[in-house]
């Protein structure tokens, strides 16, 4: 089955929040140490958003739907334009960017049980994690995704944190500046 590439351009995709009971979240080290992120992979032509996010979630950390509780999601998808030099030509439609739907979950064991494991694929996007604050995601991961990661936590934020989201850290203004002249 093919990635789902809409009309636009972009190539629908879910990306996963995964947090622990003390509110830090799962951050990934993409493999060859080339940065940091969430989780994240394609939607298959046809494939239902929350099928997918499920086969993701297996496929790039070795969890299953058993092992965690679904708490939020953003209410529309979110879009980011892949910078020239990453826009890959001549397979298939172009793929000028991302949409993206995100899912706050929450681990539903305990994290003795959980093992964290990237061998199901191929090509794993992932080699290292680690836990990390809430708010860390945007400052490591690749510039051009910095917007949406803005957009996606500030929306989840009152979902994950019922009683009040954590203080945005002291370097936050800075970076949603320059993420906005990216």
């Amino acid at each position: 089955m093919s990635d789902w590439i809409d009309a636009e351009g972009y190539r629908a995709n879910v990306g996963i929040v995964l947090m622990r009971d003390n509110g830090e979240v799962f951050l990934g080290q993409r493999t060859g140490g080339r940065g940091w992120q969430f989780p994240q992979g394609g939607v298959r032509q046809g494939e239902p958003v929350e099928q997918a996010l499920f086969r993701e979630l297996q496929e790039e950390i070795g969890l299953t739907h058993q092992h965690v509780t679904l708490v939020g999601t953003t209410g529309d998808w979110l879009r980011y334009r892949l910078p020239k030099r990453y826009v890959r030509r001549g397979r298939g439609p172009t793929c000028i960017g991302q949409k993206q739907r995100w899912f706050l979950l929450r681990l539903a064991v305990p994290e003795a049980e959980v093992r964290f494991d990237f061998a199901h694929t191929n090509e794993p996007e992932f080699d290292g994690w680690r836990w990390t604050n809430y708010w860390e995601p945007v400052r490591e991961v690749i510039y051009f995704k910095r917007t949406v990661y803005v957009r996606m936590l500030t929306e989840l934020a009152p979902q994950a944190f019922p009683g009040g989201a954590p203080a945005h850290p002291d370097w936050w203004e800075s970076e949603l500046a320059a993420a906005a002249e990216a």
